[in-house]
């Protein structure tokens, strides 16, 4: 809001760099369990955002959902650290 549109473009393609890391890893996973896990993630983070950044536009009502990691909301974030911190550990295991 106050960085303008460049502060915005900014926080949307660092997002849609995070969603892309994230599906990667997902689809690169040896085991099923954590390709499925990892496309749960993604789709979690991802309608987070895309629904945020619909009511922030005006093509959908407030719903109250938090822009992860923007938004100030402990239980989103903790939540969304933990997502995070999965797919870190997904990661680390897909490549043995």
């Amino acid at each position: 809001e106050e960085l303008g549109l460049l502060g915005a473009v900014v926080l949307i393609v660092l997002f849609v760099m995070l969603l892309w890391r994230v599906l990667r890893i997902a689809v690169s996973c040896n085991d099923p369990f954590g390709t499925y896990l990892g496309l749960g993630i993604f789709v979690l983070l991802s309608l987070q955002i895309i629904m945020n950044l619909c009511v922030v536009i005006g093509l959908m009502p407030t719903k109250g959902l938090p822009l992860p990691l923007i938004s100030l909301g402990g239980s989103n974030l903790l939540i969304s650290l933990m997502a995070i911190g999965t797919m870190l550990n997904i990661a680390e295991g897909g490549r043995s």
